[in-house]
């Protein structure tokens, strides 16, 4: 087995040799297509372990596990769990992943495609995952007997300082950090921290995340949408909405606005701070889309005493584990600590262990780079596709913002996206109830797509918006 180990990995050694120059994942990917189609690599032949072919090929894991898993989308390799990745047999054929519902008159025999959503593509991090599991699994029995308790968690607490090191959020404590299951739950914790009264008032963007929303109605308060610009939240009609209708608490997404993937300028920011400073109110910022590094002053920072912080690693590793946290002002963080604590006592142990795991490990930042880039690419197709359109997009945003051009309704341009295989979201969903919603659709970026069939999905897009059907012109 190991003769035949070697010959495979000198086989994609030199294979990669001959190919052309370009990005090294597609090199490696060229490599492999054409190992497989002159059958050098035949059906079944195990492919080297990431770790050890990076080492070959002198590029990083991230870059081979991303040749892996473009080849894995297109059927050419399998993926099998605690065995290793294999080219595929010759037996049916595997749906793609991306595959997420059938429908009659779509394309290709029926196969949808989502955009509805951003999905990640496996770039490392289930290899990361799963050997962090083995790790936290052979930790002391006594973890796994006790309560979560903060002195416990207090490692997991510091990895994520220590991941958000780069965020501009002032002095930072691992003690003002709470672990939460993903951002939502984050959210529904500082809201429950912060709100007080019968009929709290939460405001947030005339568009915005419908989980503020979500979390709002679980806690019987009135939600106020707060009227915007190209450049975020009006600070003037923030400041009248806060004064007529006494609002606690903003939540909002200044760093990359979902879903019009506007990004708030630090002069627009400044202003809103003191907007808040004045009001008397306090801000949640909601840092959980952003793909990129956080360069731009957060309110925590600019308003230390009334500013509260949420992110996640949803968007960036895996929405699977509901990994989240939030921040508290250092002199409020205790009224957070003891919202977890009377809600569900904290993370299972296991989990924060996992955190703590995963955030420290210099793999693990690997593979949000390329977690980074794959999206840059996606979006960069987008906008080659339908860049000729009003498009809202910023490279590190896992979506985009179409206008719709005249003649078109979000919903029926929903309607008509599916019928012909791809699925976007309109913008009604982003808007209050009963609220004007513009005619636009968020097109997310789904990593789980093969490019080119991503940019398949893109042209029928755009046929539709160059073509609309007249039943449905005004």
């Amino acid at each position: 087995m190991g003769v035949e180990k070697n010959i495979v990995t000198d086989t994609i050694f030199e294979l990669f040799q001959k190919q052309d120059d370009g990005p090294k994942y597609r090199v490696l990917s060229a490599a492999l297509r054409q190992g497989i189609s002159e059958g050098r690599l035949p059906p079944e032949t195990r492919l080297p372990p990431v770790r050890e072919l990076a080492w070959r090929l002198e590029m990083t894991p991230g870059t081979v596990a991303r040749a892996y898993t473009l080849l894995t989308d297109e059927a050419l390799l399998v993926a099998e769990v605690g065995r290793g990745t294999f080219v595929a047999g010759q037996g049916e054929p595997r749906p793609p992943l991306y595959i997420t519902l059938q429908k009659d008159g779509a394309p290709d025999g029926g196969e949808m495609v989502s955009l509805f959503t951003a999905r990640l593509p496996d770039l490392g991090q289930v290899r990361l995952i799963q050997e962090g599991f083995q790790r936290v699994a052979a930790r002391p029995d006594r973890a796994l007997l006790d309560y979560p308790s903060a002195a416990a968690f207090a490692p997991a607490r510091q990895a994520v300082v220590s991941w958000l090191g780069g965020v501009p959020l002032g002095p930072l404590h691992h003690e003002d950090v709470v672990l939460s299951h993903g951002a939502q739950s984050g959210i529904s914790l500082v809201m429950q921290a912060v709100l007080r009264g019968r009929r709290p008032v939460i405001m947030v963007e005339e568009l915005a995340y419908p989980g503020f929303r979500r979390a709002a109605e679980l806690l019987r308060a009135e939600i106020v949408a707060v009227p915007m610009d190209e450049e975020g939240i009006v600070p003037e009609a923030l400041a009248e909405v806060a004064r007529r209708h006494e609002g606690q608490l903003l939540c909002t997404s200044p760093q990359l606005h979902n879903p019009t993937a506007i990004v708030t300028p630090p002069e627009r920011r400044r202003a809103i701070a003191e907007v808040a400073r004045k009001g008397g109110f306090d801000i949640l910022e909601d840092d959980s889309t952003f793909l990129g590094d956080t360069h731009s002053g957060t309110y925590r920072e600019m308003l230390p005493d009334q500013s509260w912080y949420v992110s996640s690693i949803s968007k960036t590793l895996t929405p699977a584990l509901r990994i989240g946290f939030a921040i508290a002002p250092h002199r409020r963080r205790t009224a957070l600590r003891r919202v977890a604590e009377n809600g569900f006592f904290g993370l299972a142990r296991p989990l924060a262990d996992l955190t703590e795991d995963l955030l420290t490990r210099p793999e693990t930042r690997e593979v949000v780079r390329a977690v980074q880039a794959q999206n840059a690419a996606y979006v960069r197709a987008t906008v080659n596709a339908l860049g000729g359109f009003d498009l809202g997009w910023d490279e590190d945003s896992p979506f985009v913002w179409l206008r719709l051009p005249a003649g078109w309704r979000a919903a029926s341009f929903c309607m008509a996206a599916e019928a012909q295989g791809v699925q976007v979201r309109p913008a009604e969903d982003f808007a209050p109830r009963n609220a004007f919603a513009p005619h636009a659709v968020r097109i997310g970026m789904n990593g789980l797509v093969a490019m080119s069939d991503f940019e398949a999905a893109l042209a029928r897009l755009r046929a539709l918006l160059d073509n609309p059907p007249e039943q449905i012109l005004v």
